[in-house]
């Protein structure tokens, strides 16, 4: 009776430490985060044409956005990786008839983009322009910000701070973007200026830009007739401070036990095991 119960012990034990091992394995080699769904990526867009009305926009087939208003934004959406079919109609719509615009939008998994609905629908000029976007974190002390022009009358453009010939952004067009610049955190005011002569068309008064925060700037409305004005949207703000150690559940990881502590658990219950089978075989 000893020896079999030594035995069923041993067998016992080593089944839960293969189990915990198999346990321990699953948990290192999970997808963590976004990689345990399907692939994304993500989008926003914006309403950018100064004469269009509020439009719903339909993304394969579903409604998406319902009465999106110049100049405004939507947040960022993940939308799984490939050909999305972009349907825009003039508000309210149900997603059917002839769409103001059509495309279709590729979505890279782990990419960001921000698309624009530009130009004068009663010029014929209404388009849907895409960026793509870098919302990595600034380094140190700064912020990121970038310059989109969408105005469709405006020429191409340089952004300055205020009262001095120090350019942020130069020769930037309609229907593109500057690089990422990187400014020290702080308030500014800027001048935006024709790229040739030189004369100030707009002025951006008290722009607040927070360290690690990376920033669009997009210029919309028209200069004819003095609708011309940029919006600032936040596209990544800085990253929250990490949090403090816990206390108190030193064996909770992740809601549950960490593969550390289910790889040890293994190797303890097979060393047990060992010196199970061990006394087992002095006994005979």
């Amino acid at each position: 009776m000893t020896l079999a119960r030594a035995g069923m012990t041993r067998a016992t034990l080593l089944a839960v430490a293969a189990l915990l091992a198999a346990l321990a394995a699953m948990v290192m080699w999970a997808p963590k985060g976004a990689d345990a769904q399907s692939a994304t990526g993500r989008v926003r867009i914006m309403h950018a044409s100064p004469d269009t009305p509020a439009v719903d926009i339909f993304v394969d087939g579903q409604k998406a956005v319902t009465a999106l208003a110049f100049p405004n934004a939507t947040p960022y959406v993940a939308l799984p990786a490939g050909g999305h079919n972009v349907k825009v109609f003039v508000s309210p719509s149900d997603g059917t008839g002839t769409p103001a615009l059509e495309a279709t939008l590729e979505i890279v998994a782990g990419k960001d983009i921000t698309v624009l609905a530009t130009g004068e629908v009663s010029k014929g000029t209404l388009a849907l322009t895409l960026f793509e976007d870098d919302n990595s974190t600034p380094s140190g002390n700064n912020a990121h910000v970038r310059l989109i022009h969408a105005s469709p009358d405006a020429p191409p453009v340089k952004v300055a701070v205020a009262g001095t010939d120090t350019n942020v952004f130069t020769g930037v067009a309609f229907r593109n973007v500057s690089p990422y610049v990187p400014v020290p955190a702080g308030t500014y005011s800027l001048d935006v200026k024709v790229n040739d002569s030189g004369a100030t068309v707009l002025t951006i008064r008290d722009l607040k830009l927070e360290a690690r925060t990376v920033y669009t700037a997009v210029a919309v409305g028209l200069a004819g007739n003095g609708t011309l004005r940029v919006i600032p949207l936040v596209d990544a703000p800085a990253p929250a401070a990490p949090a403090a150690p816990r206390t108190g559940d030193s064996f909770a990881a992740d809601s549950g036990l960490s593969a550390g502590w289910l790889l040890a658990a293994g190797a303890l219950l097979l060393a047990v095991s060992g010196g199970m089978a061990l006394a087992v075989r002095r006994v005979r």
